[in-house]
């Protein structure tokens, strides 16, 4: 069994007999993707506690039931799910489904009731099982293995690589889309499928029949009233899993509107230091930077400073577009950080010379640019030029966790 139907028992005492009356499973969905998946299970979870059930949550960050912490740290493999799954007071689980974990271990359930894909963009490629797009799909794909013709799939219609990916299935799918016009929400629509998208700036859940509008976008607060795209998809995203899991449409209003920055930290959170906005986020390829980059072009602000850094791993031609797009957004500063754990196999100061020529490129100029060994220095530096009014991105990879004790250490003064 699985949660409150299950019994653990040590392995030198192991039952001969059981009652399998008192074994069953619990509703289980898993999450995967590249980016949103932490946020996504996040937004279940508060969801499904709305719904008045005990969750049980596995994560990169920790593993928990309910508000309870059981261990701190990246759990999001089999052995994260496990642990879960054997909590007595679990009513439903929401297992985040990492690539490490899938490759190194596989699934750590045999079956689930839903499995949500919410994208797939180029993050660890050329790691061992996954030297393209296509393969790195293909790994993500691997929970639909766990799922069978009483089970939902849920994927992003505004992803092609998923849409392609989709013909594949037979079992039922549910779409999510910031198109409400999106031709595949309409098709699917006409053949009584189940979706979730935008519609007149309220979010709604199509059950087969009919829409349902369950909240504005604006009341849901990881959105930053709108602005922030991509969690308006991962909240398109968690109406549809939690109301496979079993939350009906109020307990789905609630929880979207319950989950605050503090709630989610280091994604999206803000803090305000010596008369600036500081946007923090542990975004670290280019399709999550650019989410925060769309988030800093349109959040008032005198001037936008920027502290980054990139993985070695990454195309000098895609180094060079991620730091267009930064100065797209229009920047003051530019903060550039060393991170030395992250060359994979690149010369020291490599990386910070191509994200400089793409910036110059792009228009700045070299006083404009400075470089740094460690991301504090780069936040502290930002931090000295400052002035009232300005906005500070920090993109923390490194040392994520420092900052964001630092960020909150002195948010207010």
């Amino acid at each position: 069994g699985l949660g409150r139907g299950s019994t653990t028992w040590p392995v030198d005492t192991i039952a001969d007999e059981i009652d399998w009356s008192e074994h069953f499973d619990v509703p289980v969905g898993l999450v995967t993707g590249t980016n949103g998946k932490t946020t996504t299970v996040r937004l279940t979870q508060h969801i499904l506690r709305a719904a008045e059930l005990n969750v049980g949550l596995s994560s990169t960050d920790w593993i928990g039931v309910n508000d309870e912490i059981i261990d701190r740290g990246d759990y999001s493999g089999p052995g994260g799910a496990r642990t879960v799954l054997r909590q007595k007071q679990v009513d439903v689980a929401v297992l985040e489904t990492a690539r490490g974990g899938l490759l190194r271990r596989g699934l750590g359930v045999p079956r689930a009731d839903a499995a949500l894909i919410t994208n797939i963009a180029e993050d660890h490629l050329g790691d061992f099982g996954s030297q393209n797009l296509q393969e790195l799909l293909d790994l993500k794909w691997i929970v639909m293995k766990a799922l069978d013709k009483n089970s939902i799939a849920i994927l992003n219609a505004d992803d092609p690589l998923l849409t392609a990916k989709a013909a594949e299935l037979d079992i039922p799918i549910c779409w999510f889309s910031l198109d409400p016009a999106h031709p595949l929400l309409q098709h699917h629509r006409k053949n009584a499928g189940s979706a979730t998208t935008v519609i007149d700036d309220q979010v709604a859940r199509f059950d087969g029949a009919a829409w349902h509008p369950l909240c504005a976008v604006n009341d849901i607060p990881v959105t930053l009233d709108g602005s922030a795209r991509h969690n308006i998809a991962n909240a398109l995203a968690a109406v549809a899993l939690s109301h496979a899991l079993g939350a009906d449409d109020p307990a789905i209003a609630r929880g979207l509107q319950s989950m605050q920055a503090d709630d989610n930290p280091g994604r999206c959170n803000f803090f305000r230091v010596r008369g600036c906005d500081v946007l923090l986020d542990f975004a670290h390829n280019p399709s999550a930077m650019q989410a925060i980059f769309d988030i800093a072009r349109t959040h008032p602000a005198r001037r936008r400073l920027l502290c980054f850094g990139q993985a070695g791993d990454r195309t000098d031609e895609l180094i060079l577009e991620l730091a267009a797009n930064a100065w797209a957004i229009g920047l003051e500063h530019v903060m550039i950080s060393e991170l030395a754990g992250y060359r994979r196999g690149r010369e020291a100061g490599e990386v910070f010379k191509l994200l400089r020529t793409g910036l110059i490129q792009a228009g700045a100029h070299s006083e404009q640019i400075s470089h740094h060994t460690l991301e504090r220095e780069s936040l502290d530096h930002a931090l000295n030029i400052a002035r009232p009014g300005d906005l500070v991105i920090m993109l923390a990879l490194a040392d994520s966790k420092g900052i964001l004790e630092y960020l909150k250490s002195i948010d207010g003064t």
